[in-house]
């Protein structure tokens, strides 16, 4: 049998945006221009197609649809979470005072490195509608003696 052509690796290739259902746009909407500092870039209002695109200087990186009922589904294919990055700890924990103040549910408490002795870790938490989420820096996540996470935190996030 013969093996499938493969194609050549496009080193334009990039995320375009991610799209998520959410229940209530205003809410979502507003939940996310808070914690990431998003603009509306553009809206559908009509109601049986409410959406939202959010972005900074004119691109798109998100994009909410208002067309879900429920929560977020972990056992069901799809997202397993959706991952933020920020450029220092500093940042993570800014995010994490705002989102303590909208009361957002966090799956561990702190930052959490993403391995035993990583310099990389973030915070983990999910969206009004259950969506897990992650905001992680590359850089100043480890912990001082250099162990993983304490508790009952994964070295990694959400399993």
């Amino acid at each position: 049998m013969a093996q499938p052509a493969q194609l050549a690796a496009h080193t334009s290739l990039q995320t375009g945006h991610v799209g998520l259902n959410v229940t209530d746009l205003d809410r979502s909407r507003a939940f996310y221009q808070r914690i990431l500092g998003f603009e509306l870039l553009g809206e559908g209002t009509e109601p049986e197609h409410r959406h939202a695109f959010l972005g900074r200087d004119g691109r798109t990186m998100l994009t909410l649809w208002q067309q879900s009922k429920g929560a977020f589904a972990t056992a069901a294919p799809g997202l397993h979470h959706l991952s933020f990055r920020v450029e220092n700890v500093a940042e993570v924990r800014e995010i994490e005072q705002v989102l303590r103040e909208l009361g957002a549910e966090f799956a561990y408490e702190g930052v959490v490195p993403h391995g035993e002795g990583a310099d990389s870790g973030g915070i983990f938490f999910t969206d009004p509608d259950g969506i897990r989420l992650e905001i992680f820096t590359p850089h100043g996540a480890h912990s001082p003696d250099g162990s993983a996470p304490a508790g009952s935190a994964p070295t990694c996030g959400f399993f």
